[in-house]
């Protein structure tokens, strides 16, 4: 045993994609056309999708809410994992890269659990709580602008329920955040939400060295 987080070079790295997950056909293909576009470093991995996979599944969960989507692996990954009357509401601005996602989602057979609502996603989490779905919801994950992730996660603290999760990624930020010197916006801004989850007594919350960070915030 060690107190310690392995290191990753290059090998272990690569032995940690061929045995940390298993994919779907229609996940490795959505990858695959991913990674051919210039923002495709926005891309969860396979191992952290399989790991938030199997905490929806322990969950039982059966609403999701996705803040940021993407090309729709993140959500592909959820919506495998629920059952045939669970529901993902997804929140992103971009025709173009949830064009794909829709293309992806229906070849997996899971487009009618996905509820993709194109605007700024303050604007949808506030409606949602203003519709009365506030503790409705079992499951967030938030994979957006970063100057946001406090009001992300305060809205979704409302609308998620007792015992459910929140799951926020990147916030190791490429290591950026042990750098001092770095003083990039977005750095600040997961800086400055790592506080504050450490210090929320309204969650269990653990930081865990998967992809680029995965905090996970239990909601008491």
């Amino acid at each position: 045993m060690t107190a310690r987080t392995l290191p990753l070079d290059a090998r272990l790295q690569r032995y940690l994609v061929a045995h940390g997950a298993r994919e779907t056909a229609v996940q490795r293909a959505l990858r695959r056309v991913t990674q051919r576009l210039p923002q495709s470093g926005m891309q969860i991995g396979a191992v952290q999708a399989a790991l938030m996979q199997q905490l929806v599944r322990l969950m039982g969960a059966r609403r999701c809410l996705e803040i940021g989507t993407f090309t729709g692996y993140s959500a592909l990954a959820v919506a495998l994992a629920l059952p045939s009357n669970g529901r993902v509401v997804c929140c992103d601005l971009s025709e173009e890269w949830t064009s794909i996602a829709r293309c992806y989602w229906k070849k997996a057979g899971v487009a009618g659990k996905i509820d993709l609502r194109l605007a700024p996603a303050l604007k949808t989490l506030d409606a949602l709580l203003n519709a009365g779905q506030a503790g409705k919801f079992d499951f967030a994950f938030i994979d957006a602008d970063k100057a946001n992730y406090l009001n992300y996660y305060e809205r979704c603290l409302k609308l998620v329920r007792r015992g459910g999760l929140i799951a926020a990624d990147n916030t190791l930020w490429g290591g950026s955040v042990a750098q001092p010197h770095n003083k990039t916006l977005d750095t600040r801004a997961i800086r400055a939400f790592n506080r504050k989850l450490l210090r929320d007594r309204r969650v269990e919350m653990a930081l865990v060295p998967v992809g680029d960070g995965l905090t996970l915030a239990v909601r008491r």
